[in-house]
């Protein structure tokens, strides 16, 4: 053992009863929402972290305060060890037998020593010991409290305001709402009360961390929770939010209840339940729409004010048309497109918006394009051109495949019109892909990216023309790029992803395969025999 060993001739019976720090441990858990334990934890590192500083940080110190008459104990501890590592806090078993007869590998031998008269240093040292485990362990209580919590709509008042930043007080914690999550044109002052959305809850080196929100689209779902019963009684669904805060928003409902109207419900008597959610998002105008499981009819409500004449769906790429007259244009767009974009943003769908003029004029420009289209290919007069188009074929693909009943059954067709029409498109299809296959090899496409599947003659001349001529060069894309350069009627993002996997392959083949041995030359197999 080292000389610092401390003598061990102390009577613990000494060690005064401290009934006061039992009194401080109470009081400042009580103040802080923690644990009595806690905080007696904290002053006995703090003793501890002392009595180092007197004996040596060397050695292995601990402090204890009794729980029931607060008196204070410090002891050195010295482990018994087969091998010593550290003379300090280490002893062997033959000199630990020594001290005491029964002592045993792995245990602790226990010199208590006399209780510590704090200096001036060593008292500001355990102050700041104390004050930041106590700090630790209201930030621990805290998390544990609000971390559940998320999604709530909480009351507080505002501590202070910090480059537009509100630090707001909560009680028994500090939660911050950032500049952005305020509602625009809104202004804070110290001790206003706020009510806002805890949208998360971190734990950050610097402590937990309470962000709220008032521009969430949830702070407004969770407001009308509380101001329209139903909605709290699941009765009638909130199925979606939009929102510009401060300015507008769309709320679609949902009745579980046939006698009962959502959209009357959440209005309220004269307003009254509406106008309390208005008066909290400061005169936020809110459009409340009734929900609907058929796409189209719920596009329709999402648009009011607007009077919509004529919706189409494209499923595949979930966009809408929708075609307005020519006097609700600037209603169904709104001040700024806000009209439409909360709309798209309520329902999910892609929304085009066009006047019943703009879309006839460009039902005419598409009829007499397919009707060249189909006279040029097909060799025939305006008269069968039109009639194709008018029976809704919009490909010389559609018109070369189609059974022959559907084409002998447009008036003026028979069966040998039909068959000579269906003959004629497919000459011209064949002869068009023969072009674009001369044309893909002047640009010196390689046959294995020709060969790729679900690449057609028009995309590979498309990838040529931009200098993607090999499976690798097709490989470094990405699917937008792709897309981009084929043309977004010519594949699908899904279909994109499929031939850039596909181009890709190879690259994992050469990984996958294993490597050859090599066979042994007449010479190596006879220098082995």
């Amino acid at each position: 053992m080292s000389d610092t060993s401390v003598d061990t001739g102390v009577d613990t019976e000494a060690v005064h009863a401290r009934p006061e720090l039992l009194q401080v441990a109470e009081t400042v858990a009580r103040d802080k929402g923690i644990e009595r334990d806690e905080v007696l934890e904290a002053m006995e590192q703090a003793i501890q972290k002392a009595g180092r500083s007197k004996y040596g940080h060397e050695h292995d110190i601990r402090a204890a305060i009794d729980r029931n008459s607060g008196a204070i104990s410090l002891a050195r501890y010295v482990e018994v060890a087969e091998e010593i590592e550290n003379e300090t806090t280490q002893i062997t078993l033959e000199a630990a037998r020594k001290k005491k007869a029964d002592a045993e590998l792995g245990e602790f031998l226990v010199d208590p020593l006399p209780p510590i008269d704090f200096g001036r240093i060593a008292a500001q040292t355990a102050k700041q010991v104390i004050v930041q485990r106590v700090r630790e362990a209201e930030r621990k209580r805290q998390f544990e409290e609000y971390k559940d919590r998320m999604g709530e709509i909480v009351n507080g008042l505002v501590k202070r305001v910090e480059f537009g930043n509100v630090i707001i007080d909560l009680g028994r914690a500090e939660a911050l709402l950032r500049r952005d999550e305020t509602i625009p044109r809104e202004h804070f002052n110290n001790g206003d009360r706020v009510r806002a959305y805890i949208m998360d809850v971190r734990e950050e080196q610097r402590g937990p961390q309470i962000f709220m929100s008032r521009t969430h689209t949830d702070f407004m779902a969770k407001l009308f929770a509380q101001e329209v019963p139903e909605i709290y009684d699941g009765i009638i669904e909130l199925k979606s939010v939009a929102r510009d805060p401060g300015s507008r928003a769309k709320i679609a409902v949902l009745s579980n209840d046939s006698g009962i109207d959502p959209v009357g419900a959440c209005v309220g008597m004269r307003g009254s339940r509406v106008q309390a959610v208005v008066g909290e998002l400061q005169g936020e105008k809110i459009d409340i729409i009734q929900w609907s499981y058929d796409p189209a009819t719920f596009i329709v409500n999402a648009l009011a004010p607007a009077e919509v004449a004529k919706v189409v769906l494209d499923e595949e790429t979930n966009r809408i048309e929708v075609v307005v007259p020519d006097d609700q244009l600037s209603l169904a767009i709104g001040r700024r497109g806000q009209n439409v974009r909360l709309a798209s943003q309520l329902t999910g769908w892609d929304i085009d918006i066009l006047t019943e003029a703009e879309e006839s004029e460009r039902r005419q420009k598409e009829f007499h394009g397919l009707s060249e289209l189909f006279a040029e290919a097909l060799d025939v007069d305006d008269v069968i051109a039109h009639l194709l188009v008018t029976e809704g074929f919009s490909s010389i693909e559609e018109v070369a495949f189609v059974p022959i009943d559907d084409l002998s059954s447009i008036e003026g067709f028979d069966e040998e019109i039909s068959e000579e029409l269906r003959e004629r498109g497919r000459v011209y299809l064949a002869r068009k892909d023969e072009e674009l296959k001369v044309r893909h090899q002047e640009l010196a496409v390689s046959d294995d990216l020709a060969a790729l599947e679900g690449l057609t003659p028009t995309m590979l001349v498309a990838l040529g023309e931009a200098e993607i001529k090999t499976l690798d060069d097709l490989g470094d894309l990405a699917s937008d790029e792709l897309i981009e350069i084929v043309g977004e009627a010519s594949v699908s993002p899904e279909g994109a992803d499929a031939i850039i996997m596909a181009a890709r392959a190879h690259w994992f083949e050469d990984e996958e395969k294993p490597e050859e041995t090599p066979e042994e030359t007449p010479e190596e197999k006879e220098s082995a025999e």
